[in-house]
């Protein structure tokens, strides 16, 4: 994909104008089209091809999550990300497949985020079911199934896998390369430090605001910024989401 094309949909002009202006200045997009209703968008839509719908969810008439619906059922449906100052809509919202759901006001280096998870899920249906990672240890290459690595852990410019059964390897690759290209196949980001495998997560724990996952007999910490990502993601999942 050489370059995002993507819709704005939101109500309020000065909303629209700032993630349109933010939008554009991303070199990962190609182009921008705002609208200021649902009906509208729907217009546009008919003579617009786009690869990603950045959507308002309280907007008069058709809401954000009606729209979404509607453009679920198109025959090459662009995928969507939710921007709304309301988080109460999130599951409601990861039902409908959104790729994202960005919260009000907007920062910068969120909605580059929610860019890079649009970028990530265009790519996942070409990727193949699993990989084999090449790893080096004792003078030995080792062909590790990305299947059986249960998280990831950084340790400076290199990457520690860790796998089903305890055994480790040590990769020449930063933990934030892994995140990028991993990330489609179900790795997240839960601690500055740690990758963890979705399909590996036996437990979410949480105490006195403390939270945790357990990955194969290994409980790891989760940071507070990373808690509410992990939650919707793993009851995304839960849900029968990508």
């Amino acid at each position: 994909m050489s370059g995002l094309r993507v819709l704005v949909v939101d109500d309020e002009r000065p909303a629209l104008d700032e993630l349109t202006f933010l939008l554009e200045d991303d070199d990962r997009v190609a182009g921008v089209v705002g609208c200021g209703s649902a009906t509208e968008a729907l217009l546009t839509l008919r003579e617009t091809e786009v690869d990603c719908v950045f959507l308002d969810i309280q907007m008069p008439g058709l809401s954000g999550l009606e729209l979404a619906e509607v453009l679920s059922r198109f025959k090459q449906p662009p995928r969507v990300v939710f921007v709304t100052a309301h988080e109460q809509h999130a599951v409601e919202a990861f039902d409908l497949h959104a790729v994202d759901y960005v919260l009000k006001p907007v920062r910068p280096e969120r909605l580059a985020e929610a860019v890079r998870r649009v970028l990530a899920d265009a790519h996942r249906r070409t990727e193949p079911e699993d990989t084999q990672i090449p790893v080096e240890r004792g003078g030995v290459t080792r062909f590790v199934e990305r299947g059986e690595i249960t998280h990831v852990e950084a340790q400076g410019d290199y990457a520690r896998l860790h796998t089903r059964g305890g055994d480790s390897y040590l990769l020449r690759v930063p933990l934030t390369s892994l995140e990028e290209e991993w990330g489609p196949a179900g790795f997240l980001r839960i601690h500055r430090s740690l990758l963890v495998a979705l399909a590996h997560v036996d437990e979410v724990r949480q105490d006195a605001g403390r939270c945790t996952v357990l990955v194969d007999g290994t409980e790891l910490p989760v940071s507070r910024r990373h808690t509410r990502v992990l939650r919707d993601v793993l009851v995304r999942r839960a849900r029968g989401g990508t």
